[in-house]
C-alpha cells in the first residue's frame, strides 16, 4: 500500500518552530505536504478569503514539498484539498500551536479551524497546541505526544464530522501523567480594551483581558491540563443546540 498522504498546516506561519516540529513527526508516517500561511494568522478562526486574491510561493520545508499561502489557515486547507495536492489527504495535522487552544479558545483558533475544515472534508484531522507562547518553546515532549496521537488516527477511524483538539502541558515528557479524553471546559475571556491616543490625537485600542475558568468539573480539558495531562477534546462542527429546539418550538 502507498504511504498515507498527510497535509500539515498551522496558524503561526510556515516558518514557526511549532510547524517544523510537527513536520518532523509527520514524516515518520507518510508523504507530507505542507500548505501554511506565509505569516502569523493567530485568532483568525474560520475566516476565509473572499474579497482578494490568494497568492502562493512553493518551497521546501524539512525536506517536504511546501506552499506558503497568503490566505488564512482555512484557505490553506481548502486550497490544498481542492487544488494543490495530488489527491485528497488521508489526514490533516495542524500546529503545533504556540499557546493553548483549550476551552473557548477553540472558537477563535486558526489552528483548530484548519482541523475543523479537514473534518468538513471528511478527513481525519487534529490540531495540536503547546501551552507555551514563546518562539523558543521546547517541543520535545509535544513531538512524542503527536507521534502517539497520529499512530491512533491511522489505526482507528475517527467518528464522522469530528476532529481532535489536542493540548499539551508545557512540561517535560516524563512529568506528563498521560492523556485524558475530555469535554471542553465552560470558560471565557473577561476582556477589556486599553484605550490610547496616537501622536495625531486619534484614539486606538489594544485588546486585553484574562482567561477565567468557571468549570469545576474533573472531566474537562482545563482540569486535565492543570493536572499535567494531555487533553484531547473531540470537536464537531455542528453548532446546533439540540436541547433548545423543543423549548423554542412555541416560536413557530
Amino acid at each position: 500500500m502507498s504511504k498515507p498522504l498527510i497535509l500539515v498546516t498551522n496558524d503561526d506561519g510556515i516558518t514557526a518552530p511549532g510547524i517544523q516540529a510537527l513536520i518532523q513527526v509527520a514524516k515518520e508516517f507518510g508523504e507530507v505536504h505542507v500548505v501554511a500561511p506565509d505569516k502569523p494568522q493567530s485568532g483568525m478562526g474560520h475566516a476565509i478569503t473572499v474579497s482578494k486574491t490568494i497568492h502562493i510561493n512553493e518551497t521546501i520545508v524539512q525536506g517536504c514539498k511546501a506552499v506558503a499561502c497568503s490566505g488564512t489557515p482555512v484557505d490553506c486547507v481548502k486550497l490544498a484539498v481542492n487544488k494543490l495536492l495530488p489527491r485528497k489527504p488521508d489526514i490533516v495535522l495542524s500546529g503545533i500551536n504556540h499557546g493553548s487552544n483549550s476551552s473557548i479558545n477553540v472558537i477563535y483558533s486558526g489552528t483548530m479551524s484548519a482541523a475543523v475544515e479537514g473534518a468538513l472534508e471528511n478527513i481525519p484531522s487534529a490540531g495540536f497546541s503547546l501551552l507555551n507562547n514563546s518562539i523558543d518553546a521546547d517541543f520535545t515532549a509535544s513531538k512524542k505526544i503527536v507521534r502517539q496521537v497520529v499512530e491512533k488516527m491511522l489505526e482507528e477511524k475517527l467518528p464522522d464530522n469530528t476532529c481532535l483538539n489536542v493540548n499539551i502541558p508545557d512540561i517535560e515528557y516524563d512529568l506528563i501523567n498521560g492523556i485524558k479524553i475530555c469535554r471542553q471546559a465552560v470558560a471565557n475571556w473577561e476582556e477589556d480594551f486599553d484605550e490610547r491616543t496616537d501622536p495625531a490625537g486619534n484614539k486606538y485600542y489594544w485588546l486585553t483581558g484574562k482567561f477565567v475558568n468557571y468549570d469545576k468539573g474533573t472531566d474537562t480539558d482545563e482540569w486535565a491540563l492543570a493536572n499535567n495531562y494531555v487533553s484531547i477534546v473531540p470537536v464537531q462542527y455542528d453548532l446546533t443546540n439540540y436541547s433548545a429546539i423543543e423549548k423554542l418550538k412555541s416560536w413557530e
